[in-house]
């Protein structure tokens, strides 16, 4: 098969860490914009992609891009895809989420129905089928229409690559691991860090540098929608996963600390390292942070509850200074923090060595990093 697209979009801000994690499995050609990184490869890249990537969101192929004014000429453009390369005559290809943003087509329902209806035409023509029971492995049809350019994409995660396969009970204010993994790969967290998250809520920031620290491919215990594609010969799977397991590392020195002042977060935090079978390494008590200790040699990595969260702005302005206060922040002590607070640095006490824009979720935050 010729090389194929795909598109990976990903947390705003982890950008880079993604370009370089695509780099590492072999993807060609890459390219970065707001919230995607596009790059070329083969059936091996995607599985590769799919089981290896920490920060992507998920896999997509790029089946087409073209300009499009008219509900005719989107009719036109989609008809033209050999979507028959993938979909199978029983297949389902149900055309699942788009958006469209500053273009003549906006109206999302009616894209979806002249998206599916061309590719309805185009698979009769192939398969001289006039009906579709779509009954086999599902190939979902994903678009987006920007400034009247339209691209067309095949999804081939199903859920979301932040789910990790072992997951997870979560407290009220869970963190992704998607954007966990990001932050975790900016902290510099190596096979003999030691990590302590004093906010550790369900655990994530914590599992995710257990993941890097051990170079575990996150995707290595979950199930991938491509995996029950025809067209993608199991032993890509297979080999993948193989790779993956030949380069997990079992000499570190890694350990993970976790404290919270919720005796369930604390539970939840042991549980969640339980199921992801890594509990040797993680462990987690109930703690206030006035007593924290930054000891030497650890790096500090947290999401500390905000007022649009779980306390008012006020209590979270509050706990930024007594965080300031027990936080060492410096070369044998670093400190990485995320928060959407727009002064935590007066209240901290002092400014970031670097800050970092990153989305968590709709709401945006500011990575602030002490280091020196």
């Amino acid at each position: 098969m010729d090389r194929i697209k795909f598109a990976c979009p990903c947390h705003f801000g982890l950008e880079s860490v993604l370009k370089f994690e695509i780099g590492k499995i072999g993807g060609e050609d890459i390219t970065v914009s707001d919230g995607k990184v596009s790059f070329y490869g083969d059936f091996s890249t995607l599985a590769k992609a799919n089981i290896s990537l920490a920060t992507a969101e998920r896999v997509l192929i790029v089946l087409a891009e073209f300009h499009a004014e008219s509900f005719e000429e989107l009719f036109q453009g989609v008809k033209k895809i050999p979507l028959e390369r993938y979909i199978g005559k029983y297949d389902a290809f149900p055309v699942k989420s788009g958006h469209a943003l500053n273009s003549t087509l906006h109206s999302i329902p009616d894209c979806q129905s002249i998206i599916k209806k061309a590719a309805v035409e185009r698979l009769k023509e192939k398969y001289h089928n006039s009906w579709f029971e779509e009954t086999g492995a599902v190939f979902p049809i994903q678009f987006s229409i920007i400034k009247d350019e339209v691209i067309i994409y095949l999804d081939t995660t199903g859920t979301g690559l932040h789910k990790r396969g072992y997951r997870r009970n979560s407290n009220d204010a869970p963190i992704k691991e998607t954007l966990a993994a990001g932050i975790i790969d900016l902290a510099r967290v190596r096979g003999d860090s030691i990590v302590c998250d004093p906010f550790c809520g369900s655990g994530t920031l914590l599992i995710q540098s257990d993941y890097k620290a051990l170079s575990v491919a996150p995707g290595l215990k979950r199930k991938l929608l491509a995996e029950k594609w025809d067209c993608i010969p199991s032993s890509f799977w297979k080999d993948a996963r193989n790779d993956a397991i030949s380069l997990v590392r079992h000499d570190t020195a890694f350990k993970a600390y976790g404290f919270d002042i919720d005796e369930n977060a604390v539970t939840l935090t042991n549980d969640n390292a339980n199921k992801a079978g890594i509990s040797k390494r993680i462990s987690a008590t109930k703690a206030d942070i006035k007593n924290y200790k930054n000891q030497k040699g650890t790096i500090t990595i947290c999401n500390p509850p905000y007022g649009e969260r779980m306390l008012d702005i006020k209590e979270a302005e509050k706990l930024y200074q007594v965080m300031g206060q027990v936080f060492e922040g410096s070369k044998d002590a670093p400190c990485y923090i995320i928060s959407p607070h727009e002064d935590f640095e007066k209240f901290f006490g002092r400014k970031a060595d670097k800050r970092r824009k990153l989305y968590n979720g709709m709401l945006k935050c500011q990575l602030f990093m002490y280091y020196k």
